[in-house]
């Protein structure tokens, strides 16, 4: 990420801002920081074009003030530190897993039980596509590390589930990894999940809705959410299910509606 290049044309929307945190809502198919292939079209380019003086000064130690990523396919939601204080804050939250990252996802049927925690971890490995290159993915492993995810359903039609997920650890692929673990693969998901449902919709169902963490500062509780992404409201007419953010605004039970840390999230239901 040496000298990352401003790149006004990578837009995203503000979802929240003062003058210690950024959270911004990340396009789907943008890959979050700079590597090989995606030098100047990240969404780390896009912030360097909007927030470019404040991020340079925290420096490529602290990841410019990213706190986490997304997936390239998924869209959502995503922390970001503009001062070096507020970093180290944060970052600590990270470590601690007291910080909310809340995502719905289309899947194509149900779990099980309704609601439960997910606790496979979860091993990277290489996976070679041809002779001269390879991708880094994630699977369900013994050897793997430790790995968290509380879910519950929202609702269910005939054709498919929507779910929402909340990563209390930060794995590679987590969420999709997991749900397809429990057989609720999520819909054009590609990499994992049943090879029907990767057509199934036009990109990876997945969305970070809702960030929650401690302010750096003021230390109040930052609770930031977003709609259900427009391109994705035609997948949920087609497999009949409603917009969770219209549902919730109905008063619909959630998850995490308290604090689910190293211990809460380790009480709930699990799966086998």
């Amino acid at each position: 990420m040496q000298g990352v290049q401003a790149n006004e044309r990578v837009t995203f929307r503000i979802a929240y801002e003062d003058d210690a945190v950024l959270v911004v809502e990340k396009p789907p198919r943008v890959v979050t920081l700079p590597g090989l292939g995606h030098e100047h079209d990240t969404l780390l380019n896009g912030l360097f074009a909007t927030h470019g003086n404040r991020l340079a000064r925290i420096g490529k130690d602290r990841a410019y003030g990213l706190l986490h990523r997304l997936d390239r396919e998924t869209s959502g939601l995503v922390i970001v530190a503009l001062t070096v204080e507020a970093y180290e804050h944060l970052i600590e939250q990270f470590r601690d897993r007291s910080v909310g990252k809340f995502y719905w996802a289309v899947c194509h049927k149900a779990p099980k039980v309704d609601r439960g925690v997910i606790r496979y971890p979860i091993e990277e490995y290489q996976e070679r596509l041809n002779r001269w290159s390879s991708v880094k993915k994630a699977r369900v492993s013994r050897k793997g590390s430790p790995a968290l995810t509380a879910y519950r359903v929202i609702q269910s039609s005939n054709v498919a589930t929507l779910i929402e997920a909340r990563a209390v650890t930060g794995r590679l692929h987590q969420v999709r990894v997991h749900l397809d673990a429990i057989g609720c693969g999520i819909l054009g998901d590609e990499w994992y999940g049943p090879r029907v449902t990767s057509k199934a919709s036009p990109r990876l169902a997945l969305h970070a809705h809702r960030v929650r963490f401690e302010h750096p500062t003021s230390g109040e509780q930052i609770d930031v959410r977003t709609k259900w992404p427009a391109d994705l409201r035609k997948l949920l007419t087609r497999v009949k299910l409603e917009r969770p953010d219209v549902r919730s605004e109905q008063g619909e039970h959630e998850l995490g509606s308290g604090t689910i840390g190293k211990e809460d999230a380790l009480g709930g239901q699990a799966e086998p």
